[in-house]
């Protein structure tokens, strides 16, 4: 032992002479981080320096075993919050910290580990579509109307992608880490949920109310809803994998499935139920081989539905009168609202997708640059549709990812990700009719049905590049494929050996 060991012994107490020194440096590292970050906090009264040890502890965590530190970013999705720094940026705390050390952590250890890495994930054809996705994505930064905005949103996606799809190819991989996912999102969630409705019991269940109830965690209720239908599809799996195997397990599942139902009606939002009755339908959909049918009647209204509104400027019969759209505080107004087109959430939606078609008019090829609809929208916005929630102080973007896509992209980047997005369903149910193991094959039903439930939601809302969505999208994926690669690996064992 060196003199600095037996001095860092001698100062904290300890006299167990099996401790070697790199533990000791670390013990000695932890506790001066306290002292440091303690008083970083009494001087500038920043309570996030209080962190500091935390941080410096998965850090080291993540050099040794970045294992683990998935798995806390698992637990903690359900339980983010936004956090907002003085000088206006903002971030989701912990995850976005965690998956950004996590993004680096994967490249380092791919760099490392390149020659003897198992390449199927990597060029598995859903890969493949996804990272002309991605290139396409980096083409449109450089020719950005605004390159610093586009260039942060392409990073985000970066350590979106690195972090929830290509680690979860690594470390979610058969029935056992599937379990481990459940678990570590369940009982976060589950807790989270019992919380607000407790709260929002407090109000007698009010729809008025149901906007703050669920704060930190949610932003919104209509987050939170998103959340709850996008994970209810694997209750059914978890239920699956555990009936005559553990009775306490399968009722204490069974009975979560009315309560996350029960959740989701109090959360009084629209898509949720519709998302909900669009699951039920997209079971029997892939049961029956129909997705191909499914997605070419999609497509074809679409085509037809944007050629009618386009059509002499037929879109302007439906601008809504200023003076009637207003917010609603009863629920039942509120659907009654929508039919008419007086509820200005869904209207000032309507006027921002108008924006979203003129501005595509201009830059139909490489669109604005990713991230930059807010930065040009109102100069292409048309008067007739405007409420009076139209100044958006919140800043909050064109609520359709798709439009999105296509503002920010240009035509061909929307192209990319519809065929992107009916791709990985395609082969997605191909993949379930594949698969001959019973639990394997619910859990691919399960994935399949909650992409489904992602894909409408992003029809009037954009929700990818955020932790609590986006996560479960490239996690989902991740798992599909680890699906296929599990079932040609079980299929090229069961053919007969060649002499």
């Amino acid at each position: 032992m060196n003199l600095s060991g037996i001095h860092i012994k001698r100062i904290f107490g300890i006299k167990d002479s099996s401790i070697d020194d790199s533990k000791l440096w670390l013990f000695a590292g932890l506790g001066l981080s306290i002292i440091l970050s303690t008083i970083g906090f009494i001087v500038y009264e920043e309570i996030l320096l209080l962190g500091l040890p935390a941080g410096l502890l998965l850090a080291y965590q993540t050099v040794v075993d970045f294992r683990k530190v998935f798995y806390l970013l698992l637990f903690t999705i359900p339980l983010s919050t936004e956090f907002y720094f003085p000088n206006g940026f903002g971030t989701d705390l912990p995850t976005e910290p965690l998956v950004v050390g996590l993004m680096l952590a994967y490249f380092l250890y791919f760099l490392s580990n390149w020659k003897s890495m198992d390449r199927s994930f990597l060029t598995h054809r859903i890969t493949l579509v996804m990272a002309i996705h991605i290139g396409w994505t980096a083409a449109t930064t450089v020719t950005s109307a605004d390159f610093v905005v586009s260039f942060k949103f392409l990073l985000a996606k970066i350590w979106y992608v690195a972090g929830y799809f290509l680690l979860a190819g690594m470390l979610l991989k058969d029935k056992k880490d599937f379990k481990k996912f459940f678990w570590l999102v369940f009982i976060p969630f589950t807790i989270a949920i019992a919380v607000t409705l407790l709260r929002h019991s407090t109000y007698g269940f009010s729809f008025n109310d149901v906007k703050y109830v669920m704060r930190p965690c949610f932003r919104n209720h209509v987050l939170y809803a998103a959340i709850m239908a996008i994970y209810f599809p694997f209750l059914f799996v978890a239920a699956h994998w555990y009936r005559g195997r553990n009775k306490w397990l399968f009722l204490g599942i069974l009975a979560s499935i009315p309560f996350y139902l029960i959740a989701i009606y109090l959360s009084y939002t629209r898509t949720a139920y519709i998302a909900l009755i669009l699951a039920a339908g997209s079971y029997f959909i892939v049961r029956w081989r129909l997705m191909k049918l499914a997605v070419g009647a999609t497509v074809i209204m679409i085509i037809l539905g944007v050629g009618y509104i386009l059509t002499d400027n037929k879109y302007l019969d439906y601008a809504p009168e200023f003076d009637k759209t207003i917010t609603h505080h009863n629920f039942d107004n509120l659907v009654s609202a929508t039919a008419k087109g007086e509820d200005v959430s869904t209207m000032e939606r309507v006027y921002r997708w108008v924006s979203a078609i003129h501005m595509t008019d201009a830059e139909p090829i490489t669109g604005f640059g990713p991230g930059n609809f807010y930065n040009f929208y109102q100069q292409y916005a048309v008067n007739e549709f405007e409420t009076y929630v139209s100044d958006n102080p919140e800043k909050s973007g064109i609520h359709s990812y798709y439009l999105m896509i296509l503002v920010d992209q240009g035509i061909p980047g929307a192209i990319i990700f519809l065929f992107f997005s009916f791709y990985c369903l395609i082969v997605g149910e191909k993949i379930y009719h594949q698969t001959k193991n019973p639990d394997r094959k619910a859990m691919a039903m399960a994935l399949l049905i909650s992409l489904i439930v992602i894909d409408a939601f992003l029809i009037i809302n954009d929700m990818v590049e955020t932790d609590k969505v986006g996560s479960f999208y490239f996690m989902n994926l991740a798992m599909l494929i680890n699906i296929d690669i599990m079932n040609r690996r079980e299929a090229a064992n069961e053919l007969p050996q060649k002499s």
